[in-house]
C-alpha cells in the first residue's frame, strides 16, 4: 500500500510503501530542493524538540504495600542497586483467585492480596540457584515471573534469572554466549503441584540459557500475549526481550540474525523442535526457514527492550518501552519482522558510538533498509554543566495501556521514566506507525488520597525512584517503586487544568528557573534547571536536605531551604547554592552583553538577618548583607555581582535592593526599597520579589508580589557609565544563592530562609511583565 507524506522532526519524509510486516521500504526526504537536503554530518543535538506537556489529568495514588527489605548478592557497589527492595512488576495470577505477583530482582517472588495488601513469599528464586547474582548491573538478578494462560490447570510458570561466573562454567548455553561473558540469563520453567497452593511446591526444569559480556542489557521481561485466545496463533507462546548486553555500541550483534541478543524471542515452551528439545519454534515467525537466523527470532535492532505489553481491546497492538543509549527513549509498535534499526540508528537518527552526545540524519542507505520508527519519543535533553557521555539518569519504563474503569484514562498509554519517576501518557489512536507523526507525550500529574499534588520522587523521598508499571485482571493500573519498595494503586484520574507557571510573553526571556521540585537523579545535591540555560544548580553542602515540602505557590511541592549552620567558625558549611566556573559558565551566554536582566523568585525568612560574622574574631558581629539571589559579574571571585537581589546595610540600615554592575572592572550601583525590609519580608511569611536592570538606561526597580516598590538610587551620578550599550561581554562565572561564594571557598551574607520558583531572564522586566508572571504563579 502507498502512504501519504509523514512529517517528523528534522523534515518532511515521503512513505513510499510498506511491506509485509508493515515496514517502512523506500523511503526518500521529500519537499526539499536536493541543494536543501539536511547535512548529512550536521549534528542533531535536540532529536525531540518537543518535550512532553503539562496534562489535564492527575492521577490519584493509593498505596496497596510496602514489601519487605532485601539485598542484592553478592553485596553491591553500585549505589543505583542499594534499594528498600528491587520488585519490578505486579501482575495477576491468571486463576481466578485475585492475587497478585510481584517479583523481586534479589530472589523472592511474592504473592499478594489485592484487598488487603497482606504479602507472602510464593517461591525465593535465589535459593533455588547456588550461582544467582544480582549484586552487579542494574537488572541482574530474578528478573521476571510469568504465567502459563493455563496455569490454573498445568501449574506452570515461567522465571528469567541471572548467574555469575560459576553459573556460566557450570552450564551449557542454549546458544553461544557473548565473547567473555560474566553474567548470564536463565529462564526456568516451573510446575507447581498444587497452582492454589500459597507457597511453591513442584518440579523445574531449564529452557534456555545465554550469557552477556557485561552486566548490562541481558534478558529483561519473558511474557506471554494475555490477549491471544485457544486457537490463536499467539496462545500459550513465550516472548523474551533480549538485550544486547552493551555489545550493540561496537558490535553489529541487533542486526545478525544467528544470535539472540538486541532481539524479541518468541517461543513456544511447551513444544519440542527446539535446541535440545527444551522448547519449540513457532513455524509463524518471521525468520523460520531463512538460512542462518534463528528461527526463535520475532523482532530485531534493540539495545534493551526493557517492557512491552498488549492492548487488551482494539486491535491488540504490541508496543514496547525501548531503553535508549544518550539520547532517546523511544515507544515502538511491534510486529513480527521488525528491525529497529539499533546499533545504526538511534529513535529517528543516525548514530556514531564515537560522538555518542548528538545524533546525525539518516544517509540515503539507512532510509532503505526498512527501520522502524518510535511511535512516541522524548530525549535526555542533557543539562549543559553534565558531561554528555555520563547517564543523565534517564529511561523509560515501558508502561500499559488502561482499559480499565477509569473513564478519564481509558485508551491511553501510561509509561514513564524510571529513573527520575515522571509519568507520561499518550493518546493510543495516534500511536501508529503510518500516523504523520508521532504520538504526543503529556506528563500526568500526580497526588495522594489526600489530595496533595506530589511527584513520584516526593511518594518515594528520593531523587532516584525506580519507576515500574503494572496491571491486574481487572484491568487497574499500578505504580511500583524499588526506591522504597512500594506499590500503588491507580484509584482516579481527575482533570485538572494544565498549569504554565512562566507567563508566556516572558518564556522566550527566562535562561534559568528551579522550582526544587525536580533533583537530578544522578545526584540528589544537584537541581535541573527549567529555563533554557538548563544548568545543573548545585545545593551546597545541605545537598538533597535542602529540599523542604513547603511550595510557595499553587502546584509547588518543594522549596529550598538556606541557612547558616555554624557562626563560631568560618567552617564553609552554610547551605546556599550556586553555579560556579572561573571560565565563565557556559549556558548564559545570554547574559553576556546583555542589555537587561531580571531576578526574581519567591522568599519566605526563616531566620534572624543579618546573621552572625563567621569571619571576625568579635562573636557579636554580624555581616552587613543577607544574600538573596543574583548573577555574578564575568570576572567575579564569587562574591561580585551582574545583578542581585538581596538586603544590604544603606546608610547604617538594612534594606531590601536592587544591586547591579554593567561593566566587570566598573562600579555598582544600588536600588534601595524605602520600605523597612521587615515589613517587606515578615518572617514565615511568602514573598514575590523581582529585581529589574536595564544596563542601557541605567533604570533599576524592586517589585513585591507584582507591584513596584518605592525606592531610591544609593550612589550619585553614573556608576554604570550608561552608554546604551549592554553589559560586559564576558561569561557570568555563576549563580550565587542564600549566600556568596558558589564554589564554597568562604563564608557570607547567609540568608536563614526559604526560596522557590527563582527566575533569571535576560531583559528588564516591565511593570506589566513582572504583573503577568506573579499573576501565573498565583492563579489556581
Amino acid at each position: 500500500m502507498t502512504a501519504t507524506d509523514t512529517t517528523f522532526s528534522g523534515g518532511r519524509v515521503g512513505f513510499g510503501s510498506f511491506d509485509n510486516y508493515g515496514r517502512i521500504r523506500d523511503v526518500k526526504v521529500s519537499g526539499v530542493p536536493a541543494s536543501d537536503q539536511p547535512d548529512p554530518n550536521a549534528p542533531i543535538t535536540d532529536p525531540v524538540p518537543e518535550g512532553p506537556a503539562p496534562a489535564d489529568l492527575a492521577l490519584v495514588l493509593e498505596e496497596v504495600a510496602q514489601l519487605p527489605e532485601s539485598d542484592p548478592t553478592p553485596a553491591p557497589t553500585d549505589p543505583r542497586i542499594m534499594r528498600h527492595n528491587r520488585i519490578n512488576y505486579v501482575g495477576e495470577v491468571p486463576d481466578g483467585s485475585g492475587r497478585l505477583y510481584v517479583p523481586d530482582l534479589n530472589g523472592p517472588m511474592y504473592l499478594l492480596d489485592k484487598e488487603t495488601g497482606q504479602e507472602q513469599v510464593y517461591l525465593n528464586v535465589r535459593e533455588q540457584d547456588p550461582h544467582f547474582f544480582s549484586g552487579r548491573g542494574m537488572g541482574s538478578g530474578f528478573g521476571f515471573v510469568t504465567f502459563h494462560p493455563e496455569f490454573a490447570s498445568n501449574g506452570k510458570f515461567y522465571t528469567v534469572h541471572t548467574v555469575g561466573a560459576e553459573g556460566i562454567a557450570a552450564n551449557e548455553p542454549t546458544y553461544p554466549n557473548q565473547p567473555n561473558a560474566t553474567v548470564q540469563s536463565v529462564v526456568t520453567e516451573w510446575t507447581a503441584d498444587d497452582p492454589a497452593a500459597p507457597v511453591f511446591a513442584g518440579t523445574r526444569r531449564e529452557i534456555f540459557r545465554f550469557g552477556f559480556a557485561t552486566q548490562i542489557h541481558a534478558i529483561q521481561q519473558i511474557d506471554f500475549n494475555p490477549t491471544a485466545r485457544p486457537g490463536d496463533e499467539d496462545y500459550g507462546l513465550l516472548y523474551l526481550a533480549v538485550g544486547d548486553g552493551g555489545l550493540g555500541l561496537n558490535t553489529d550483534i541487533p542486526q545478525r540474525l544467528d544470535t539472540p541478543d538486541g532481539k524479541i524471542l518468541r517461543i513456544d515452551p511447551l513444544g519440542t523442535d527446539g535446541p535440545d528439545g527444551a522448547y519449540g519454534i513457532p513455524a509463524s515467525n518471521p525468520f523460520v526457514g531463512t538460512d542462518g537466523a534463528l528461527g526463535e527470532i520475532y523482532a530485531i535492532g534493540m539495545r534493551d527492550p526493557h517492557r512491552f505489553t498488549w492492548d487488551p481491546e482494539g486491535s491488540h497492538q504490541m508496543f514496547l518501552g525501548h531503553i535508549g543509549q544518550r539520547a532517546v527513549e523511544a515507544v515502538y509498535e511491534v510486529r513480527k519482522g521488525d528491525n529497529f534499526g539499533w546499533s545504526d540508528i538511534e529513535g529517528r537518527y543516525r548514530y556514531e558510538n564515537d560522538r555518542q552526545c548528538v545524533l546525525f540524519p539518516l544517509t540515503p542507505e539507512q532510509q532503505q533498509k526498512g527501520y522502524v520508527y518510535p511511535v512516541a519519543s522524548y530525549d535526555h535533553d542533557s543539562p549543559t554543566n553534565w558531561d554528555c557521555n555520563a547517564d543523565s539518569g534517564h529511561a523509560i519504563s515501558g508502561g500499559q495501556v488502561y482499559r480499565g474503569p477509569i473513564k478519564e484514562l481509558r485508551g491511553r498509554y501510561v509509561f514513564g521514566d524510571l529513573v527520575n519517576g515522571s509519568v507520561f501518557s499518550t493518546d493510543v489512536k495516534k500511536m501508529r506507525r503510518e500516523a504523520k507523526q508521532e504520538a504526543p507525550i503529556t506528563e500526568l500529574q500526580l497526588r495522594d488520597t489526600d489530595g496533595n499534588q506530589l511527584r513520584m520522587t516526593d511518594f518515594v523521598d528520593d531523587v532516584r525512584v525506580d519507576l515500574r508499571f503494572g496491571t491486574d485482571a481487572d484491568r487497574n493500573l499500578y505504580l511500583l517503586a524499588k526506591s522504597n519498595g512500594t506499590i500503588w494503586k491507580v484509584t482516579d484520574a481527575e482533570r485538572v487544568k494544565p498549569r504554565e507557571v512562566v507567563d508566556k510573553k516572558l518564556r522566550d526571556h527566562l535562561v534559568s528557573f528551579y522550582d526544587f521540585d525536580r533533583g537530578f537523579a544522578q545526584n540528589g545535591a544537584l537541581e535541573e534547571d527549567q529555563g533554557d540555560a538548563n544548568l545543573l544548580l548545585s545545593l551546597v553542602n545541605g545537598g538533597k536536605d535542602m529540599r523542604v515540602r513547603d511550595g510557595a505557590y499553587p502546584g509547588s511541592i518543594n522549596s529550598l531551604q538556606t541557612r547558616q549552620v555554624n557562626p563560631e567558625t568560618p567552617g564553609n558549611d552554610d547551605w546556599k547554592a550556586g553555579l560556579w566556573d572561573a571560565n565563565g559558565v557556559k549556558g548564559l551566554e545570554r547574559l553576556a552583553g546583555a542589555e537587561g536582566i531580571t531576578v526574581m523568585g519567591w522568599f519566605k525568612m526563616t531566620g534572624d538577618h543579618p546573621a552572625l560574622n563567621s569571619n571576625t574574631p568579635d562573636p557579636a558581629d554580624r555581616y552587613n548583607a543577607v544574600g538573596l539571589a543574583g548573577v555574578l559579574a564575568g570576572n567575579s571571585d564569587g562574591h561580585g555581582v551582574r545583578a542581585l537581589l538581596e538586603l544590604i546595610n544603606v546608610n547604617g540600615e538594612l534594606r531590601l535592593v536592587a544591586l547591579g554592575r554593567r561593566l566587570d572592572e566598573g562600579a555598582s550601583q544600588t536600588f534601595a526599597a524605602s520600605q523597612d525590609w521587615q515589613e517587606l519580608l515578615p518572617r514565615d511569611e511568602w514573598v514575590h520579589l523581582a529585581a529589574t536592570f536595564d544596563y542601557t538606561t541605567g533604570d533599576m526597580a524592586l517589585y513585591r508580589n507584582g507591584k513596584p516598590i518605592d525606592g531610591f538610587y544609593v550612589n550619585e551620578g553614573d556608576p554604570w557609565q550608561v552608554d546604551g550599550t549592554g553589559t560586559s561581554p564576558t561569561l557570568p562565572r555563576g549563580i550565587k544563592i542564600g549566600g556568596s561564594y558558589p564554589q564554597n571557598t568562604r563564608e557570607q551574607n547567609p540568608c536563614d530562609c526559604r526560596m522557590d520558583g527563582l527566575m533569571i531572564l535576560d531583559t528588564a522586566a516591565s511593570k506589566q511583565d513582572v504583573a503577568r508572571q506573579y499573576r501565573a504563579f498565583v492563579r489556581d
